[in-house]
């Protein structure tokens, strides 16, 4: 049986997939993409840490390693769960935006923290005091180095609609409603250039939508590894 995968984004940890890591009905793994400052070279490293036959749930930035590694080694990858990612390449002046970012971080991780994590959640939810404490100190708990390696591989992140018609595996695409940095658009973008993929859509959640509504994202993940378990 595969192992399933865990792939954090931009300052997060293992807390973004806890929820499907307890509801996983196959052996879980977390990955690790913190040290590395370009997406290829996190996705040639965690292929190396885990030997073996994949599916990966990759989130944000998390969902271009996953989409790098199913590249890289597309006879390991049984399947991938993109969720709030993206697949566009560098925009114009992103990489000032981002460097801004960045200096931010190295000055008062406070402050990027606060600056960072609202326009991310459903509006709805901005007020959910845990919520909000809980991914501020993940995001502290990062720091800025990691902040900047992170940010630097997302600037030089690889064009992945050159690849993504070559990725034979099944992939499910998920996003919350009102996230507006990853929109729903976007991720039926990405499924139109991948051979097998669907699109969920969940109301209620934002950018993070694992944490924001965890029980919903278990429920499709886990139907969804139902559907292809004999893949895995």
């Amino acid at each position: 049986m595969a192992t399933l995968l865990l792939i954090p984004g931009l300052l997060s940890d293992a807390r973004v997939w806890r929820a499907v890591a307890e509801a996983s009905p196959m052996p879980v793994a977390d990955a690790d993409v913190s040290q590395e400052t370009s997406i290829p070279a996190m996705a040639a490293r965690l292929l190396r840490d885990h030997p073996g036959p994949l599916v990966l749930a990759g989130h944000s930035m998390g969902g271009r390693v996953a989409m790098e590694m199913a590249h890289q080694a597309p006879d390991r990858i049984r399947g991938m769960i993109l969720a709030n990612t993206g697949h566009g390449s560098l925009k114009a002046g992103e990489e000032p935006k981002r460097m801004a970012k960045v200096a931010l971080g190295h000055e008062d991780m406070d402050r990027l923290a606060a600056e960072w994590i609202p326009p991310m959640l459903d509006p709805a939810r901005v007020g959910d005091a845990a919520l909000v404490t809980d991914l501020t100190e993940m995001v502290l708990k990062m720091g800025a180095e990691v902040h900047e390696r992170q940010i630097r591989a997302l600037l030089a992140r690889p064009d992945v609609k050159t690849y993504l018609a070559d990725i034979p595996c099944p992939v499910l695409l998920i996003t919350g409603a009102q996230d507006g940095w990853s929109p729903a658009k976007q991720h039926r973008e990405i499924a139109a250039l991948l051979p097998r993929a669907e699109v969920q859509v969940i109301d209620g959640a934002g950018h993070f939508l694992p944490v924001e509504r965890p029980e919903e994202t278990v429920t499709a993940i886990t139907a969804w590894l139902k559907t292809h378990e004999e893949e895995f």
